[in-house]
C-alpha cells in the first residue's frame, strides 16, 4: 500500500504590510519636501513679477519713429519686461557700454568745436546694451552729396576705432529731410540717404578692416524725422547718419571699457 504524501503547510508571511507601509512613508516624505520647497516664496520677487505682468498688459513706450523705443516699466534683473525672453543685461554691462560712450566723447572733444546754435556734429546715447551714434549729415557731407568730407575723417576714425573692438554687427542708417534733392546724381532722398550710409560703411570696412559681414547700410529717406521739417534747424537735425551697435550678453565688456 502506497504511503500518502503529506504536504508541509506553507509558512504565511505576516509582515508583508511593512513593504507597503515603507513605500507609503517614502511618498509621504517626498510630498512634504515638495510642499515645503514651494512654500518658501521670495516675496520681493513675487511683487516684481506681479508688477511686470500688470505693466505688460498696459505698457506705454516712448520714442516711435523718431527715437529709439524706450519702454519705462518694472525692471527685472537689469532688463525691461519686454526683454524677458533674452539674456538680461547686468548693471556692470550697462556701465561698460556707458564707459565706451564716455571714452568716445572724450576723444571727440579735441576734434570738434561745437556751437550752441547748431545741432551737434556727433550725438551719442546708450540704452542697456545698445549704443547709438548720430552723425550730422550737414557736417559730414556737402549738400546733396554722399562723399565724406576730408575734415571729418578723423572724427569717424575715432568712432570706428572703438566700435571695431566689439566685433559685433553695426547697423548704419542714412536719413534726410523732406526737401527734394535737386541737380544731383541721386534719384531721390532714398537714393541719397542710402549712398551716405554706404559711404560710411565702406570707409569703416576699408580703413579699419571691420568685417563687411558685420556692417549693414540702409537708407530711410525722409520717413523717420526726429525734428520739425518746417524749420531750417529741424531739417538740419533730420539730415543724419546713425550707427547702432547691438552688444551681446557674452561680450567681455569689462575689458573693452577700460
Amino acid at each position: 500500500m502506497a504511503k500518502k504524501r503529506v504536504h508541509a503547510e506553507e509558512h504565511e508571511n505576516h509582515e508583508r504590510w511593512l513593504v507597503s507601509y515603507a513605500d507609503f512613508m517614502t511618498l509621504l516624505f517626498a510630498f512634504f519636501v515638495v510642499m515645503y520647497s514651494i512654500s518658501r516664496i521670495d516675496q520681493k520677487r513675487m511683487i516684481e513679477v506681479a508688477k511686470a505682468i500688470k505693466f505688460a498688459m498696459h505698457y506705454k513706450g516712448t520714442g516711435g519713429i523718431d527715437e529709439i523705443p524706450v519702454f519705462d516699466g518694472p525692471v527685472l534683473e537689469g532688463g525691461c519686461v519686454t526683454n524677458l525672453g533674452d539674456q538680461r543685461s547686468t548693471n556692470q554691462d550697462v556701465e561698460a557700454v556707458e564707459a565706451v560712450r564716455r571714452r568716445i566723447e572724450k576723444k571727440l572733444k579735441g576734434l570738434l568745436l561745437e556751437r550752441p546754435d547748431v545741432p551737434p556734429t556727433v550725438l551719442m546715447r546708450t540704452e542697456g546694451r545698445r549704443l547709438m551714434i548720430r552723425l550730422s549729415a550737414s557736417h559730414f557731407f556737402d549738400p546733396s552729396q554722399a562723399a565724406i568730407r576730408p575734415e571729418m575723417i578723423p572724427v569717424l576714425d575715432a568712432i570706428a576705432n572703438e566700435l571695431a573692438q566689439f566685433h559685433r554687427s553695426i547697423r548704419i542708417e542714412g536719413h534726410t529731410d523732406d526737401q527734394t534733392a535737386a541737380h544731383t546724381r541721386f534719384r531721390d532722398n532714398w537714393d541719397l540717404s542710402a549712398s551716405r550710409a554706404a559711404a560710411v560703411a565702406s570707409y569703416m570696412q576699408g580703413a579699419h578692416h571691420i568685417d563687411g559681414k558685420l556692417l549693414s547700410a540702409a537708407g530711410q529717406g525722409s520717413t523717420r524725422p526726429i525734428a520739425d521739417n518746417g524749420t531750417p534747424q529741424g531739417r538740419e537735425t533730420n539730415r543724419r547718419v546713425e550707427l547702432v551697435l547691438e552688444i551681446k550678453a557674452e561680450d567681455a565688456l569689462d575689458a573693452i571699457a577700460r
